[in-house]
């Protein structure tokens, strides 16, 4: 679910798109499953998944990109320059 890389750390997701607002639901399926309110059209859930993720971690979007599941609910995103130990403790998986 959450891999640390040299870069800094890779979180697979599991993504409920046209959600009622975002959050973070937990683990779900060896993945993190978030809710997204923006609909799954043109790049728009991609962006506010990356603007979202990046707010929660109080770091700069351009720390965080999809690297895999562009057009799929699944999708593994790198979170750069920051330890694993900050990642689960922002988004509330650190007990």
């Amino acid at each position: 679910m959450i891999v640390s890389r040299p870069e800094g750390v890779v979180v697979s997701l599991h993504v409920v798109a046209n959600a009622a607002k975002n959050e973070i639901i937990g683990p779900y399926n060896n993945a993190l499953k978030i809710k997204i309110k923006s609909p799954p059209v043109d790049g728009k859930a991609n962006a506010e998944i990356e603007s979202f993720l990046a707010k929660k971690l109080g770091i700069a979007k351009s720390q965080v990109k999809i690297l895999k599941g562009d057009k799929s609910k699944i999708k593994k995103v790198l979170i750069r320059g920051v330890a694993i130990a900050a990642v689960t403790k922002a988004f509330g998986l650190d007990g």
